[in-house]
Order: structure tokens, then sequence, then C-alpha cells
């Protein structure tokens, strides 16, 4: 038997070249396309023995050097205990834990791929928490067929290549003797079910590309660059499996007052040196709203006030950490003459000593007050 002649391709055929020509005809000759059609389900047989064989790149270059019986050769072969009416692994499975191989008859519950996304948040909805839509491009459900890929009144039947195991033995050779190893069947993609009249709107796959919101509940406290994992609720799997995971990752916008530290805010609060000196009641606006700061006579540069309570909630114990308000005493660079006169008629009374510029400044005021 020449296995490129029963599927139809040349020697020098391309893997997707042997599976599209295996596709075609795996449909044309299928028992469920050909029913009570012997001929038929023989020529199935063949024509999935030759794809698990050229499928294989291992097999396929014994095939093409040795023929079937080199194809077939392996660690493990007919004549062995292992032979393929022997003790196989699904069979060891089968007598110590009651049924099914570590991969699941049929492998029906694939479950869908995984997914990312970014979610962009304010500091805000980090520290008051928010309720976010995430509006996305991804695989869902046919709601026509639910996820079975079959048409409405039918029903998947069970894969007579592989028995709807999932799964084809195979006997190969070697020193030691014979084994059975078990490979994805190709006829039915692993599924252990072939459908025969296929959804329209899926084409039987059970899932169509669609647009779908989610809703997101954005945990309190959570920092830029970290990802939440919503479990199940990513791409839809083929035919019913479970969903994957949507993975969203944070982007946390830069607040134009308040920077995070850890958990705790900081707000920079610029005062004057008077205000710094006599002291002052100043307003600051918090994510909270408006709060009033009491700052003391004699306040230093750099000094730290904390509100308490009004800083980041812990993800772990969501208790909130404080606001700490640093003082910043900001220093005038221009002076009008009335405020250069007061300054240094401050310095004149504290005896102190200022800048040869405001020597005549201080002569006039000194002046101003002879009798």
């Amino acid at each position: 038997m020449n296995y490129y002649e029963v599927l139809g391709v040349s020697s020098d055929a391309t893997d997707d070249e042997i599976k599209k020509a295996f596709r075609a005809l795996a449909r044309k000759y299928h028992p469920d396309a050909n029913p009570d059609d012997a001929a038929a389900v023989e020529s199935f047989k063949e024509i999935n023995d030759a794809y698990e064989t050229l499928r294989d790149p291992e097999r396929r270059r014994r095939y093409d050097m040795f023929g079937p019986e080199g194809a077939n050769a392996g660690p493990f072969g007919a004549g062995s205990p292992f032979d393929a009416g022997a003790f196989g692994l699904n069979d060891l499975f089968d007598a110590f834990f009651g049924g099914g191989s570590p991969r699941g008859r049929g492998g029906a519950g694939a479950r869908g791929p995984d997914a990312e996304t970014v979610l962009d948040l304010t500091l805000a909805d980090v520290v008051l928490g928010a309720r976010k839509t995430l509006d996305l491009q991804m695989l869902l459900e046919c709601e026509r067929c639910s996820g079975t890929g079959c048409a409405l009144g039918t029903h998947p039947d069970r894969c007579p290549a592989c028995d709807g195991s999932g799964e084809v033995r195979q006997v190969r050779r070697s020193l030691l003797g014979q084994i059975v190893t078990a490979g994805p069947c190709g006829a039915c993609g692993a599924s252990g079910q072939v459908i025969p009249n296929p959804c329209e709107a899926c084409g039987g796959a059970g899932r169509v590309s669609g647009r779908h919101s989610i809703e997101v509940d954005v945990p309190r406290g959570i920092d830029d660059g970290q990802r939440l994992r919503l479990s199940g609720r990513g791409p839809a799997a083929p035919r019913g499996g479970p969903a994957g995971d949507l993975y969203v990752a944070v982007r946390v916008a830069r607040h134009p007052d308040l920077e995070r530290r850890g958990d705790e805010l900081w707000y920079r609060l610029p005062i004057s040196i008077a205000q710094a000196a006599l002291g002052t009641q100043v307003e600051i606006t918090t994510l909270d709203g408006p709060r009033e700061i009491d700052v003391p006579a004699g306040t230093q540069p750099g000094t730290l006030i904390r509100l308490r309570g009004l800083g980041v909630p812990s993800l772990r114990t969501t208790r909130r950490a404080d606001l700490v308000v640093e003082v910043r005493v900001a220093v005038p660079t221009q002076l009008r003459e009335e405020e250069a006169e007061l300054l240094a008629e401050f310095a004149e009374l504290r005896g102190e000593t200022v800048s040869s510029a405001h020597e005549g400044l201080l002569a006039r005021i000194r002046s101003a007050f002879k009798p």
C-alpha cells in the first residue's frame, strides 16, 4: 500500500497539503456519510492509517526508507506483551482509576485559550474602587448550537477511527520489545466525536468570533503594572469545553497632585515664608473631598502632616494608609519695593545680615525712624 497514493498527494507533499487531502477524503468516506457501505469503512481506515503515518515526521522518514513495516517499527511492536491486543496505557488507568486516560476520554473537555487585555484606571478608581466594562473581540460560544457544533435537532457521533477515545494506538518495536503508544486521533481532532451535521453558524466549531462586554470589579489598592485573572472569562473552547482565562493588565494614570508611595499618598503643599512663620489654615482637595489642614506657626520646610485613613487601601486587609502632606516653603524670587522694605526691617529687628544690595534700603529705613 502506498500511503501517498491513498491520500492522493506526491511524495514531497508538505504537511499542510497532507492535512488538506486527509480532511477532504475523510469527509467523503466517513461511515456516517456512507451508511451500510463496508467499502467506505475500509477506505476510511486506510486513509486514517496513511495520515497517521505521514503526519509524524519520524514515522514518515522511516516509511520513505523502509515502507509500511519500517514506519511501524519503534520501541514497541506486535508480538510483545504490549501489542495492540494486549494491556495498553488506557487499560492501566482503567484498572487503577476506574476508566479514562490521564488526558480524559476523547478530549471533549478541551479548554479554550487564554487572552490578555489592558485596563486603564485613575488613582481614584484604585483608592475608592470602581466597576469597569471591557469591550473585547474574542471567540464566543455559538448561540445557535449552544457550543455543541451540531445543527439543530442533531448530535455528535462517536468517532469510528478511535472509537470515541480521541486517541489512536500505535505499535512500535525496539530492542527491548514492543509497546503500544497513543497519539491524538487525526480523524476527530482528538475530540472522540465527529459531527455529521455541523451547525451552519459556526461550521461545527461550536464558537464564533464576536464582541463581548465584561464587567470588572476593580480591587481597591491594586497597583500599576499588576494583573487581574478572570478565571473562565476568556475565549470560548471548541464544542462546549471550558472557556480560557482573561488576564487584565492594570495601567494607572498619574494624578496631578497626589503621588503613590507604597500604600501612602503624598501631597506637596507650598506655603509662603509668612505662612510658615505665623501659621495658617489651608484647604486641599483629596480623593475623599476637600480637607482643611492646620499649619502651625514656625512650621519648617519638609514638615510632614499626616491625614489618617486617606491613603490607599491594602489589598490584604483593605485598611487604608495615610495621606502625607509635605510642607514646602516657597521663597519669593521677585519683591516689590514695599515687600523688600518690610523684609529688610524684619532682618534689622532680628539682627540678621542681609545682602549688600539692601544696605541703601536699610539706611533709608533707619533715617526714617530718627527723631
